[in-house]
């Protein structure tokens, strides 16, 4: 008689895990499901926007509201980046193109990177060189495009000149604004139980000025791009701004709409690139904040 009670209990025992391990799986998929409904909402309203101009530009020329002339309606346009896709055309441009802005955003990170940390460390130096470089970050780019040609000719440097000189302005006011911004208490903290300049530099002063670093690094990036179309519209063989320039001139519109959609999708690359980056760098800020 024990036994069967001991089996009988057994039995109900396994049929109450067996209910719970159900009702867990449903809770579980419910909130999956939930989840997935939610990411799905998001992705709907993300892409409205896009859906709705695609949408008017397609039927503006087609309607004839917009000459074709003027407008070429994006069917027409995805045709036309399917042959350089085709032809393989499209990645000597990419690869023109490519070169020109990283180069001259690198350069311009580190040059304003290490100008921002010495002027944002050393008041006095600032104060003394700030009305000098707050005239110089007025003159645009474009302005200064002959002088950069009388000085380096036409070729490569001067197209990465101008970049360069439109991409330091945005990383150096965010690396002075980052490194003014410290907090002197940690700074002092730091001096107080013996740190060595380097040692604040790198563990107390970097990390805090990282943050506005990064988002001038972001900013330098879309100006590479806008100079990049200016500098290859001079003088160049390649590129996706010559490209553009080119096929206004032969008017063949569609291949002009190709080349700028392609520059925006470049520009877009180089901003999420860039947006990864960030995160991974400042993946500690999201511990501090789970912790407090």
């Amino acid at each position: 008689m024990a036994e069967q009670e001991s089996v009988r209990g057994m039995a109900v025992l396994a049929a109450a895990k067996k209910r719970a391990a159900s009702a867990c799986g449903v809770r579980s998929g419910v909130r999956s499901g939930v989840r997935s409904g939610v990411r799905w909402s998001i992705a709907f309203e993300r892409s409205i926007a896009l859906v709705v101009f695609a949408l008017l530009w397609e039927l503006l020329p087609r309607l004839g509201i917009v000459s074709t002339a003027y407008l070429s309606p994006p069917s027409q346009v995805a045709v036309a980046i399917a042959h350089l896709f085709d032809s393989g055309e499209v990645w000597k441009h990419l690869a023109a193109s490519a070169l020109r802005s990283i180069s001259g955003l690198l350069l311009a990170v580190a040059g304003g990177v290490v100008c921002g940390f010495a002027l944002g460390w050393f008041r006095r130096a600032e104060r003394i060189v700030d009305p000098l470089y707050q005239l110089l970050r007025q003159v645009s780019a474009f302005a200064l495009f002959p002088v950069f040609m009388l000085f380096l000719g036409i070729g490569e440097s001067s197209k990465i000149a101008i970049i360069v000189w439109a991409a330091f302005w945005p990383v150096l006011l965010n690396t002075i604004s980052g490194v003014k911004q410290v907090e002197r208490t940690y700074i002092d903290c730091a001096r107080t139980m013996g740190a060595s300049q380097g040692f604040i530099f790198a563990k107390v002063v970097l990390p805090a000025a990282l943050p506005e670093i990064l988002t001038g690094i972001r900013l330098a990036g879309a100006y590479s791009i806008t100079a990049l179309v200016a500098a290859e519209m001079i003088g160049a063989r390649s590129g996706l701004g010559f490209y553009t320039l080119n096929s206004q001139e032969t008017f063949q519109i569609p291949d002009m709409y190709a080349g700028i959609v392609l520059l925006a999708l470049f520009g877009l690359l180089i901003n999420k690139s860039l947006s990864l980056l960030e995160r991974h760098l400042l993946r500690w800020r999201v511990g501090l904040a789970q912790n407090g």
